[in-house]
């Protein structure tokens, strides 16, 4: 089963704006902008009205621009999501039950995130006594050799 490309226009739109605006290009044209409005504020003498061109337009700009940069990255992270939790299905001895965390609350996802701290910590001083020990210092295993 493929998934569709986005169908309906916000989400084109939204896309293709994070994508443009995420372009040197873009960059360089929004620093054209203020120079170009720096340069022309002795021609206004740099009175309220040339500032307030310069405060509106950047505020309309941003506040466009959150919701759209927004909706990309909540679909992108939803898309990465659930490549990540198809990844944990297909891994044969992987904990199913650490799909769908994102939607666990703040306490839920702190208990597991210290037993997995915990488990880590753990790791890690196995290895410190292998390494005093002697052992290898890395904690892959051999190549087998053919």
């Amino acid at each position: 089963m493929r998934p569709t490309k986005p169908r309906s226009a916000f989400s084109r739109f939204a896309k293709w704006t994070a994508r443009a605006t995420g372009r040197p290009i873009t960059f360089g044209l929004a620093a054209l902008v203020i120079v170009v409005w720096a340069i022309t504020g002795p021609l206004f003498g740099f009175s309220d009205t040339w500032q307030l061109v310069i405060n509106t337009g950047t505020t309309i700009v941003t506040f466009l621009m959150v919701f759209l940069i927004q909706s990309t990255q909540n679909r992108d992270a939803e898309a990465v999501q659930v490549k990540l939790d198809e990844i944990i299905r297909a891994i044969g001895n992987a904990k199913n039950e650490l799909l769908d965390l994102e939607e666990l609350e703040e306490k839920d996802l702190d208990e597991i995130r210290q037993t997995y701290t915990d488990m880590a910590q753990k790791a890690r001083e196995v290895r410190a006594r292998r390494v005093t020990n002697g052992g290898s210092r890395t904690n892959t295993p051999a190549r087998r050799r053919e």
